[in-house]
Formats: C-alpha cells, sequence, structure tokens
C-alpha cells in the first residue's frame, strides 16, 4: 500500500474535497490510531470495498494517511491537520478513541469509523438506525463480548479458578469494562485479576517474567493497540504458558489458543462501502450503523497441544474454523 507523504503549503489548498469540482479526484483522509505496518489486511479489506465501487487509490481517489502509532494522544491534531486538508471523507481506524478525535475535529467532513463496540455510548451517533449528524461506520461488539468470551475460556481450562484479563488503560471507557468484567467473572465463580498495559514496554514488563499473580487463563480485551502488537502479545502469553482468548481470528492465526467475535474484516470492507456511498452523494445521517450478523469462533489445535490441552469436542464442533 503506497502512503503519500505529508503535504502542506499549496498542495494542501489543491486537496478540494470532490463535490467542489468534478474534474478533481475525491481526497480520503485515513485516520489510523497504529502504526503503518500494522493491520494492512484490514486496510485492505477497505480498499477492496472502494476499488469494487469504481474508487481505486492513485487513479479515482487521493488517500491522505495519518498514523498514531498507537499513541493515542496523537490523534487530535492528527484529525485536525486532515481538515486543514479539507478532505473529502474521513475513515476512522482503529477503535472509538480514533472516531472520536475524528468527530472532535469536524462537524461537517462525513466521517466512517470502523469496529466502534457502542458508538451510542460514546456520543458518535444518536441512534443505530438514525445516526445523524456527520459520523456512521460500523459497529465492533467488542467489550459486549467479553463476558461470552470469559466462559468459553473456562470451557477451554474447566479446572480455571483464577482469569486475568488485560486492558489498555488508554481505552475509553476502561473503567466500565473492567468493572462489567469483573462482575461475570464473580457471577461465574471466578476470581478475576485486571491487568493493564498500554504499550509495548508495558506489555513487556507485565508478561516478560512470571506473573506476580499467577492466573489459569487470560482474556486479553478488544484493543487496536493488542491488534496492532498481536504477534508479541500471543508470544508473551506462550512463553508464559497462560491459555488466552481474543476476540479477532487474526489472534490465532499468528498462533493464539482461540478468539470469538464478528469479523473485523467484514467491519473494514462494510466502512468501505459506506464511504465509497458518501463519495457518490449520500449523507453519513442516513446511513445506519452496520452492525455485526456473525461470531466467528476460531481455534488453533497446534497452540492447545503446546499448551498441553485437550480441547473439548464440543468447542470443536461449534468451530467456524480450526487452525491445524
Amino acid at each position: 500500500m503506497r502512503r503519500r507523504a505529508f503535504i502542506t503549503g499549496l498542495a494542501s489548498a489543491a486537496a478540494i474535497p470532490f463535490a467542489a469540482d468534478a474534474q478533481q479526484s475525491p481526497v480520503l483522509g485515513f485516520l489510523s490510531s497504529g502504526p503503518a505496518n500494522a493491520r494492512q489486511d484490514q486496510f485492505a479489506m477497505l480498499h477492496r470495498a472502494l476499488k469494487e465501487a469504481g474508487y481505486a487509490e492513485g487513479r479515482s481517489l487521493t488517500v491522505e494517511y495519518r498514523w498514531a502509532n498507537d499513541q493515542y494522544d496523537r490523534l487530535p491534531a492528527l484529525a485536525a491537520d486532515l481538515v486543514r486538508l479539507r478532505v473529502t471523507v474521513i475513515a476512522a481506524t482503529g477503535g472509538p478513541v480514533t472516531a472520536l478525535a475524528a468527530k472532535a475535529a469536524t462537524g461537517t467532513i462525513p466521517v466512517v469509523f470502523t469496529a466502534v463496540s457502542d458508538p451510542v455510548k460514546y456520543g458518535l451517533v444518536a441512534s443505530f438506525n438514525a445516526p445523524g449528524g456527520n459520523v456512521t461506520g460500523t459497529a465492533g461488539l467488542t467489550t459486549e463480548l467479553d463476558a461470552k468470551r470469559l466462559e468459553v475460556l473456562r470451557e477451554m481450562v474447566p479446572a480455571a479458578r483464577t482469569m486475568g484479563a488485560l486492558f489498555n488503560p488508554n481505552r475509553p471507557g476502561v473503567d466500565a469494562q473492567i468493572g462489567e468484567l469483573v462482575a461475570a467473572a464473580q457471577a461465574a465463580g471466578l476470581r478475576l485479576v485486571v491487568m493493564r498495559a498500554g504499550s509495548e514496554a508495558e506489555l513487556e514488563a507485565l508478561l516478560g517474567a512470571p506473573l506476580r499473580e499467577p492466573v489459569d487463563g487470560m482474556v486479553v480485551t478488544a484493543d487496536p493497540f493488542f491488534n496492532s502488537v498481536r504477534a508479541k502479545v500471543v508470544e508473551l502469553l506462550a512463553r508464559q504458558r497462560i491459555p488466552a482468548i481474543f476476540q479477532w481470528r487474526e489472534f490465532p492465526a499468528v498462533g493464539g489458543l482461540i478468539s470469538y467475535g464478528p469479523s473485523i474484516g467484514d467491519a473494514y470492507y462494510q466502512a468501505g462501502v459506506y464511504i465509497a456511498r458518501i463519495l457518490k452523494g449520500e449523507k453519513p445521517s442516513a446511513l445506519p450503523v452496520v452492525q455485526p450478523s456473525k461470531f466467528e469462533l476460531v481455534v488453533n489445535l497446534k497452540a492447545a497441544r503446546a499448551l498441553g490441552i485437550a480441547v473439548p469436542p464440543t468447542l470443536i464442533a461449534r468451530a467456524d474454523e480450526v487452525i491445524e
């Protein structure tokens, strides 16, 4: 994927919206909470939807990329920069923190977010069916499935009594998310050890040495930072020999044990569909937030064998994908 250089001066003035000049390619502002070299498979899905609708980067579409490199405090300035460039649409990728930064930066440029757990709760849209304003996108059902993932992990490790849960403390609404999962664990008769890491250094400090409080399993909660460094998260947990469950199938694909959740690739594809519809003249206020309809259970048998876990046949029978 070609990344355009940062544009200043006269080039900024040239980046005018498509509606103002039929001969000018529309400009997509691509705002990401992560680094440029992460989540390329997901970004490819968004571009695939755009290309299918007739918007190919470099030909019929100009793209301005802004990457926060998992430093969430950089997002407001990056979003403001895209607004100064007068981009046609902003794709806010990488969870609620990116979408909130984009919404705060503009009330007029359309914003399409990807895989936000509850956009109504975050104040991004008025409702799922009638977003209102200039913001719409795809819901991810991320935090809402934390308790279900805990249940699935216990099925994988039935003797577990103490579970860990890994959170990014920089995620908006994380305290409420922690409280909900603690309550779910208590209701299931489990003790939950809450762990926090918002950078690679904090991950190494937390999981690079024996845990101060041993756990029988780990719920890695959904967050764009964890997704960006998924190979590192999987490696550290494997080194500790901790069975873990994740939100996205991308984690078992790089060696994680099990995942349960909607397809993040589909969420990015649907965001691309919406961006194309907006470029063709539709208003974000009239585009309902797309909610996931399919949930994937993915099991990595190789990871299970390495951990000495016999995967219950009931889980294998329910799995949408089994990685040998």
